[in-house]
Formats: C-alpha cells, sequence, structure tokens
C-alpha cells in the first residue's frame, strides 16, 4: 500500500467513524432486547463512546466550582475548558450570594447537616416547617408539602393522588417527572396538543362523556423549558372547573425569576391562590436542590405525606437545604430581587435580540431560558463540539427530547452575566455553527 493510499483509507475510516457518531439517537436504545441485562447494554454503549472519543458527547459534564457566570468545566472524558456559563440553572445568581452562603453556614451550626429521616418520621425541623409557611404565603395558598427534589415533588403528586382508574390529561410536552409520575399511577393518560385549549377541552369531553365516577387531573406547567412558552392558566383552571377534574401546574422554571414579586406566570396572569395544586422546584432560582406541592387543603398535603412514595420514603430536605431555600426566598422578594429579575431580564432580551440578529432563531418568549434552534442533530452535536473548544458553556437538547430535527441548546441566563458574556456567546455559537456546516459539508 503506498502513504497516499494509506492516509486516504485513514481519511475515509475517520470519516465514517465521524458519520456514525453524527448519526443516531439515545430513543435507538430505549427498546433492548436480549436476556442479559449488562451485556444487551452494549450496542448503546459502544455508540456512546464513539461520541465521546471524538468529542461529540456533551453530556455529564462538571464544574470545579460551582455555577459561576464563568466557569471551568470538564466533560466525562476529563477534557477541560473554560468560558461564559450558559449551562447552569442559577437564574438569579444566588448559589454565591454572601447572605445565602451566610444562611448555609449558621443552618450548620445550629442544625447539623442532615434531616435524619423521612417528613413522616421526624425528618423535618423547625426551619423546614418555617420554609413551608413562607411559600404558602408566597403563593396564597395554605399548606405546603415539601420534597427532596423538585423531580420528585411532580412525581410524588401525580402518583400520589390519581388511582388506577382515574384519568390524567397532559400537556405532552410536560416534565419527565410528570410524564413517569402518570405513567406509574395509571393507563388512562391522554396528551393534548401543546397548550392547546381546543385540543383539552376536546380531552376532557370525550372523558367525561364516557366516564362520570373517577377523577381527572390535568397537569401543566407554567413555563415549558424546551420552548419557553406559557398557558392560559385561567382558562386550564376554568375547563378543570367545567369537567370536575383537578388542575396541577408545574412552576419550576419561572417561580422567583419572573413575574411582580418573582411570583412568576401565576403573577403574571393574576392567579396566585387560584389553581388547584402548585408544585415546583428549588433547583432553578433558590440555590438549592428540593421541592414542593402548595394546596389550599391540608388533606391533601396530610395524604401526600403518606402516599407520596418520594415524600414517605426520601429523607426529608436538610437544614441547610431548607435554610437556603428559607433565605432565597427573603432576597426574591425584595428589592433586591426586583433589581436581580430586571439584570436577568436585560441580558435574556440583549441575547435573544443578538442571536435574532445573527441569523438564529430563538424559541418562545422572553424568559431566563433562551432555546435557539440548530436544526438537525449532526450539525448541533458539531456545533457543541466547537463550543466546548472556543469556551461556551451550553447545554446541547436533541432527540427524543425534543423532536427530530429541532435539536438546539437551551441556554440559560444568569442574573449577574454582562454585556461581554451575551456577545462572546453569540460569536461563539454564530462561529460555531459556520465551522460545523463547513465540517458537515466535507464528510458527506
Amino acid at each position: 500500500m503506498t502513504l497516499t493510499a494509506g492516509i486516504s483509507e485513514a481519511t475515509s475510516a475517520a470519516k465514517a467513524a465521524d458519520r456514525a457518531a453524527l448519526s443516531g439517537s439515545v430513543h435507538n436504545f430505549r427498546n433492548l432486547n436480549g436476556h442479559d441485562l449488562i451485556h444487551r447494554l452494549d450496542d448503546f454503549y459502544r455508540w456512546q463512546d464513539l461520541r465521546r472519543a471524538l468529542g461529540l458527547w456533551p453530556f455529564g459534564r462538571s464544574t470545579e466550582a460551582g455555577p459561576r457566570r464563568h466557569a471551568t468545566v470538564h466533560d466525562d472524558s476529563g477534557r477541560k475548558m473554560a468560558g461564559a456559563n450558559f449551562g447552569s440553572q442559577d437564574y438569579l445568581s444566588l448559589s454565591g450570594h454572601p447572605e445565602i452562603k451566610a444562611a448555609a453556614r449558621a443552618a450548620i451550626d445550629e442544625y447539623g447537616v442532615h434531616s435524619a429521616g423521612s417528613p413522616a418520621l421526624v425528618g423535618n425541623t423547625s426551619v423546614s416547617l418555617t420554609l413551608e409557611r413562607r411559600i404558602a404565603e408566597f403563593l396564597d395558598a395554605e399548606f405546603v408539602s415539601l420534597f427532596p427534589t423538585g423531580w420528585s415533588a411532580g412525581y410524588g403528586v401525580v402518583k400520589g393522588l390519581v388511582r388506577p382508574s382515574d384519568h390524567i390529561v397532559m400537556d405532552r410536552l410536560s416534565h419527565a417527572c410528570l410524564q413517569e409520575g402518570a405513567a406509574a399511577a395509571t393507563r388512562n393518560i391522554h396528551l393534548f396538543a401543546h397548550n392547546d385549549l381546543t385540543d383539552l377541552r376536546a380531552k376532557l369531553e370525550a372523558i367525561r362523556s364516557a366516564d362520570s365516577d373517577h377523577g381527572i387531573m390535568v397537569v401543566t406547567e407554567t413555563l415549558f423549558s424546551m420552548n419557553s412558552d406559557t398557558p392560559e392558566i385561567a382558562k386550564m383552571q376554568e375547563l378543570a372547573n367545567e369537567f370536575r377534574a383537578t388542575l396541577v401546574v408545574d412552576v419550576a422554571h419561572d417561580l422567583g425569576s419572573m413575574g411582580p414579586g418573582g411570583q412568576g406566570h401565576l403573577g403574571i396572569q393574576g392567579m396566585i391562590g387560584k389553581v388547584d395544586l402548585v408544585m415546583g422546584s428549588f433547583s432553578k432560582t433558590f440555590a438549592s436542590n428540593g421541592g414542593f406541592v402548595a394546596t389550599k387543603h391540608r388533606k391533601v398535603t396530610e395524604y401526600l405525606r403518606y402516599f407520596a412514595s418520594p415524600h414517605t420514603f426520601s429523607n426529608a430536605l436538610s437544614p441547610l437545604q431548607a435554610a437556603v431555600v428559607l433565605k432565597a426566598f427573603e432576597i426574591v422578594a425584595s428589592p433586591e430581587g426586583d433589581e436581580l429579575r430586571q439584570k436577568s431580564m436585560a441580558n435574556i432580551l440583549q441575547l435573544r435580540a443578538r442571536l435574532v440578529d445573527a441569523g438564529f432563531e430563538v424559541y418562545g418568549d422572553p424568559s431566563p431560558i433562551v432555546c435557539v434552534k440548530m436544526g438537525t442533530e449532526d450539525v448541533a452535536r458539531l456545533v457543541s463540539r466547537q463550543l466546548h473548544a472556543s469556551g461556551l458553556v451550553a447545554n446541547l437538547v436533541e432527540y427524543p427530547a425534543v423532536a427530530k430535527g429541532q435539536a438546539r441548546f437551551r441556554l440559560q441566563v444568569m442574573a449577574n452575566h454582562t454585556e461581554h458574556d451575551v456577545m462572546c456567546a453569540v460569536d461563539k455559537i454564530a462561529d460555531g455553527y459556520r465551522d460545523a456546516c463547513i465540517e458537515l459539508a466535507e464528510l458527506i
């Protein structure tokens, strides 16, 4: 074999590997065959590890010093980069706030670091009970149940209240915790078109015409994290009332970070205290893990205490976490919280405008989530490799988390991002997209 032929063969092999890494998705490996639960994972791991070796696996990354606006990040092969961080969920930049850190230190001194029990079995502390009352006041509810994560709150409220003969009518883009809670609770799951009230009404009419005896839970979110859009909550509550259903609204992404006093789209739409059940997460704005369910009825929180398994059989929030969230609520509701939301929105509007000026499509309405469309998965994966090399932390979202051919980067804006951070992010995305298109053309 000549040197030229050897080089050509190696180049062809490299291109074939790239093409293999740029095709397929995790969805291909969801349904597995074979009797051996371990060895039947081989095909998935080979595909994943090929992407990893070629710098095309952008998941499982870690930061060296937490969610700062500039971060040093390692991918799961140890490749290191540093740059502006638009990948962390810290919308009001509270995770490093001096008062938050002081509250954490004080809680450690007073309580230690562990709840040492579930909420049903001596896991509550005086600070967690104070937090429940604070959230109830913030949302004009009466009672609140705390959960160890936002995911467990979403799963727990659905699985805890719905029984096999009941029905769930859910926005088809609802979060995985809500969908998995539904799948565990009943086979009677009805997905309605995203934010489509006409389709929601049709689903409810069909259910009630056939079944007048069993419960219906309607599920939606105030801010959808892949599309940055919101439903008409008042009209959904009216429909729930009309068809004797119960509305559950997930406020994970906008509570604290948007709206008057930080009350999110519930506040913006005048629905504080008017929704049947509200669940949310602390992990986006309130500087901690954890979640909650808020209601007007103590019977709901008492029932969930014993029938929502993530509540009953998981340790309660640690006193450290509860103290952090309590202090975060204090800041969110203060004039400083208003100022942080104003800074955040200024960054959001600037980022969206600059992306559009650069020729990109941006999804939805202004929120701390700015999703920029890439299109096909192969282009998006190549852009992700370029961003890691150039120094921008941004999360790739691809099929099946979003529809095939609608891959995007979900940029998560912090209040303490600067104009320079925003400009650099847009420049790096534009450069990465241009280079990725050139690279893809050479692979064809």
